[in-house]
Order: C-alpha cells, then sequence, then structure tokens
C-alpha cells in the first residue's frame, strides 16, 4: 500500500515535518514552482501545505484528483478558493490558534505606542529633541475598548487588556452567545455608541471588503484610536484618513495595509498611493510590516496546531 503524498509549498518549521513523517507521510518540499508548474503534478499528492506564496484556484483544484486536504500555515485563506475546494471534496483548515497570543500582545503593544506617542518619542529623541509637553499620553485606564470580531485573536487581545481596568466590549457578526470574562458581547450600536478605542479582529472574505469605510468610522458617537492587526482590505485606508483629517480617528496603528502582495513578503513602499504615503508622514501613526502574528512563538505554535489538525484529519 503506498503512503500518503503530501506536498509542502512553503518551509515549514521542523516540528511540522517531523509530526508528518511519523504519521507515515511522504513529503516533497517545492518552493519554486509556479501555479502552473504545480498543475501538471498536483494529481500525484493527497495533501498540501502552503503558507501564503501563491493563490489555490480552481484551475489548479480541479487537477487536484487525489488531494484529500488543504493545510494552510498561519491564519488567513483568502488566497484559497474555498467554495471550489469544499465542491471538490477537499477540507482545508488553518492554524490561527498558532499566533493567537503573539498578535493579542503585539496589538496591545501597538495601542501602548499610540496612545503614548512612544514611537514619535523615540524618533525626536534620536533627533536630539526632547519634547515632554508634545507627548503628554492617554491612559488605557478608565476607556471602553470595542473590539471588532471576536475569535482567536480578538480573545486574546481582550485577555491582554485584564489588569488594565478599561470596559471591554466586543461585537462578531458570525457569532452568538460570545461574551465572556474578557468581554461583554454587544451590539454593532452600543460599540459605535460606547469606544474610545477600536481594535480589528475580522478575516478577510469578500463580503468584509472595507467594511470599515466611511460610513463606518463616522458612526461612532466619540473620536477613537484605531488598531488594525487583522487583514489590509477590511479597512479603507483613503477613508481611514479622511476620518484622521477630520479628527474622528485620532491615531491609527497599522500592521496590515491593502496593498500588501499576497505573500505579504515584499512591498515597495514608495510606489504606494497617495493614502498610505499620509499614514507614513503622519505623526498619529504606528506602522509595521505584517509582523502581528509573526512571534518565534507563533512559527512554532502554527506547526503544532497544523500537524495535530493534519492528524486529527487523517485519523
Amino acid at each position: 500500500m503506498s503512503k500518503n503524498k503530501v506536498i509542502i509549498l512553503d518551509p515549514p518549521h521542523p516540528l511540522l515535518t517531523e509530526r508528518l513523517e511519523k504519521l507515515g507521510l511522504e513529503l516533497d518540499f517545492d518552493f519554486e514552482s509556479s501555479v502552473e508548474e504545480l498543475e501538471k503534478i498536483i494529481h500525484q499528492y493527497d495533501g498540501l501545505v502552503i503558507r501564503s506564496r501563491m493563490k489555490l484556484q480552481a484551475p489548479l483544484l480541479e487537477r487536484a484528483s487525489r488531494l484529500k486536504f488543504i493545510a494552510r500555515y498561519g491564519v488567513g485563506t483568502e488566497h484559497i478558493d474555498l467554495d471550489y475546494a469544499e465542491k471538490q471534496g477537499i477540507a482545508v483548515f488553518n492554524s490561527p490558534e498558532g499566533s493567537k497570543d503573539a498578535v493579542g500582545e503585539h496589538a496591545l503593544g501597538m495601542l501602548l505606542m499610540l496612545m503614548n506617542h512612544l514611537g514619535r518619542a523615540d524618533r525626536e529623541i534620536r533627533e536630539g529633541q526632547w519634547k515632554r509637553e508634545p507627548n503628554r499620553g492617554l491612559e488605557i485606564k478608565g476607556k471602553t475598548v470595542g473590539i471588532l470580531g471576536y475569535g482567536n485573536m480578538g480573545n486574546a487581545f481582550a485577555q491582554r487588556l485584564t489588569g488594565f481596568e478599561a470596559r471591554v466590549i466586543a461585537y462578531d457578526k458570525y457569532k452568538t452567545d460570545y461574551g465572556n470574562q474578557y468581554a461583554e458581547a454587544v451590539s454593532l450600536e452600543q460599540l459605535f455608541e460606547e469606544s474610545d478605542i477600536l481594535s480589528i479582529h475580522i478575516p478577510y472574505m469578500p463580503s468584509n471588503h472595507y467594511f470599515i469605510d466611511k460610513t463606518f468610522l463616522s458612526s461612532f458617537k466619540k473620536n477613537i484610536y484605531l488598531v488594525n492587526t487583522a487583514r489590509g482590505l477590511v479597512l479603507n485606508t483613503a477613508e481611514l484618513v479622511e476620518a484622521m483629517e477630520s479628527g474622528k480617528v485620532i491615531g491609527a496603528a497599522i500592521d496590515v495595509i491593502e496593498y500588501e502582495e499576497t505573500s505579504f513578503v515584499k512591498l515597495d513602499l514608495s510606489e504606494l498611493p497617495e493614502p498610505f504615503q499620509y499614514l507614513r508622514r503622519s505623526d498619529r501613526t504606528v506602522l509595521a510590516p505584517h509582523i502581528g502574528g509573526w512571534s518565534m512563538e507563533a512559527k512554532v505554535g502554527h506547526a503544532r496546531v497544523l500537524a495535530e489538525k493534519i492528524e486529527g484529519f487523517l485519523k
């Protein structure tokens, strides 16, 4: 009886390969082939492991006659045609549990930087400037933190807020009965009414494209701080800039931007449009290169979670 064959398209953590080999799987590693080249060989494989280096769409999946599962090493699955995979009977699973703690800490760190002007103050010190009063910050204590999306990441962020003596509320359009000891479940209207801070934790899918736009941001009763560690395309950058110019958004911490390539690996910042250049110039922003879930621990965590899910699926 031949072994199940799995093709791995992005360099994995050794933990994942060790666990898969113990299952008796035959592993092939291909970090260079194009989609067109993969189409010619995909019929040989029972499983596929990918991070984000290419899109897995219908023309490829229809040739995957043996494929039983696609394992996404990470969180987002927007580069996988989920509807077609389901039609073909291909299971798709990812590993958000592996990086939830990293994202929770990262979102909190960015928020603290933003509200206390730490990025600006650091740059000024390096330039020989000693400015105290202009860098007087605000405390999280006593504020209402609104969380949009209360899955793995939103819950981890709420957990990190324990001890800050803030009120934490959450809205998730995909869930019911999701409130817990870390956050109170509220309606979207209540999120708009009460939030001083908005942290975004929703996945990207067509229905969430530009979910946070001019109308959404203008619905907040108060002027807010905004943190996005989710996906760039859930937030309209141009309309975020408008909200910053009007004062509705006091400051923004952005780990993900809508102009990223699918792989999230490279980006020429100088070529991006004016809305992003505004964010680069502003001293009311904290920016990071999509590293919210990029901790060393998360790298191991994704491998462990994905190995467990593959093991469970095959058993």
